[in-house]
């Protein structure tokens, strides 16, 4: 496992966190939800290898490994590498531990993708952009980076009010706080039993909206190959809850500044 200089917001994936991640998201791990996510990464990577920009516990490295893909990552969270390596080793999936806009990972890809609105936890435009330039630092001529975020619920937000509620069942309650000015909003996961104690997540983000990510994507020397509202392919329409955007790297992306 290689490190490189780790940034702020570390300390939010931490080990309590880590170690509860794979069963607060059981819902991604369902064949409906990843099986299209996987094929499709199958087919964009045309058999090079494949690099995850913050991979996170392994949720999408592991079953596309699975299926013959070579697959890197970069992660800035030890503990979340810490529960990758309960299921997959350092020589089967590689990983550097660093910040997913700056740090590298040696060779050459043909595919590095971001999945389940992870670009958000960047929370300054610049550093946004500078993991679309990582990326393209890390493609080999014509190589493709994907990145599937959600669209902002904006439209649900009244004027005199700043959160929006996006679950609610036995157990959990979830909602979004908005900072509109800033492009900011954080979003809250409590957690409670039978009890009258409950438990707290928080994690802050970014959001951008499909033109925005359009414009980082040229400023990197990338131009946008698709845009479907989800990883089966589906057309994109003002009604998508999500996208998952696909830019193709320029021939000329040598005569620009990537690093």
């Amino acid at each position: 496992m290689r490190h490189a200089d780790p940034v702020e917001h570390a300390d939010v994936w931490d080990e309590a966190t880590a170690q509860a991640y794979d069963a607060d998201t059981l819902e991604m791990n369902a064949p409906e939800v990843l099986g299209p996510t996987i094929d499709r990464l199958v087919a964009l990577a045309e058999g090079g290898p494949v690099l995850e920009l913050a991979i996170g516990t392994g949720r999408v490295a592991v079953p596309l490994a699975e299926r013959g893909v070579a697959v890197s990552g970069i992660e800035l969270s030890e503990p979340m590498v810490a529960q990758l390596r309960t299921k997959a080793d350092e020589e089967r999936i590689p990983v550097v531990v660093g910040d997913m806009a700056h740090a590298t990972v040696p060779g050459e890809f043909s595919l590095v993708y971001l999945v389940f609105n992870t670009i958000s936890n960047l929370l300054e435009q610049a550093e946004q952009v500078a993991c679309f330039r990582n990326a393209a630092a890390h493609l080999r001529p014509g190589g493709r980076f994907v990145v599937e975020l959600g669209m902002p619920d904006l439209q649900r937000l009244p004027p005199d009010r700043d959160a929006v509620i996006f679950e609610a069942g036995p157990g959990r309650i979830g909602l979004d706080t908005y900072e509109v000015a800033t492009q900011h909003l954080v979003s809250h996961h409590f957690r409670f039993g039978e009890g009258t104690e409950a438990q707290l997540f928080r994690s802050r983000h970014r959001y951008a909206w499909p033109a925005e990510l359009d414009l980082m994507g040229q400023l990197a020397g990338f131009t946008l190959e698709h845009r479907w509202s989800g990883w089966s392919g589906k057309p994109f329409t003002s009604a998508s809850a999500s996208h998952v955007s696909v830019y193709r790297l320029r021939p000329s992306h040598r005569d620009l500044d990537t690093r």
